[in-house]
């Protein structure tokens, strides 16, 4: 689905990506993990079209984004992939539905349309009752959960996460691995996610272990 080849990056003087190759499948959970500096977060906004490599590539099913302008890649990135990050960057005077909504309404979608399309996804993980509830007024779990909704909006191919269960409790970490499973098994969601928690990758199809700017291991 996802192919990364020969990508290096680096920041000034600083090398923090060094000649990384990777595939990832299709409906694949897929961790990458290692110590802090190794270039994971990186990896992740260059495979997520965030950011760009000096050297290397990375298509899309066969299709090379690498060398896409700019408006066309953000174009691609709307309508392809699906973002979770540790904090759930809810805004914070929207409702929950509209929130979700928000990314549908983006991509062009009548209001009527992408509203009815959140609360479903919504529903779907457990917060119908939660539809016009600021993000304030929900839970931590409930918040990274409507950002998960928010994430899987436009029928994504793929959802990258960096450290989606960072800010959240054992109970709440639990509950979000647990939606990440089900969301694979029912709809056949592929999720690459960056983490230092060791119950993600319980659940991931392979792990890649990073260090250095480097993949050493792939288990």
């Amino acid at each position: 689905m996802i192919e990364l080849r020969g990508i290096n990056k680096s920041y000034g003087e600083l090398e923090v990506l060094r000649d990384i190759n990777l595939t990832v499948e299709d409906h694949e959970i897929m961790t990458i993990v290692g110590p802090s500096g190794a270039g994971k977060t990186t990896l992740l906004q260059i495979a997520g079209t965030l950011d760009r490599p000096d050297r290397g590539s990375v298509s899309y099913d066969g299709t090379e984004i690498t060398s896409m302008r700019d408006r066309r890649l953000s174009e691609f990135r709307n309508r392809n992939i699906g973002f979770i990050f540790q904090f759930h960057q809810l805004l914070p005077e929207f409702s929950a539905q509209e929130n979700v909504a928000l990314s549908a309404r983006i991509a062009g979608e009548s209001k009527r349309k992408a509203m009815t399309r959140a609360a479903e996804l919504l529903d779907m993980l457990g917060l119908s009752e939660r539809l016009r509830h600021k993000p304030a007024q929900l839970s931590g779990g409930e918040r990274q959960r409507c950002a998960v909704a928010r994430a899987l909006i436009n029928n994504p191919g793929v959802i990258f996460a960096d450290e989606p269960t960072g800010s959240l409790d054992s109970r709440n970490r639990d509950e979000i691995c647990d939606v990440i499973a089900r969301l694979r098994q029912e709809l056949g969601q592929t999720f690459v996610i960056v983490t230092h928690d060791p119950s993600i990758s319980l659940i991931a199809d392979r792990v890649v272990n990073m260090a250095d700017g480097k993949i050493v291991e792939i288990i």
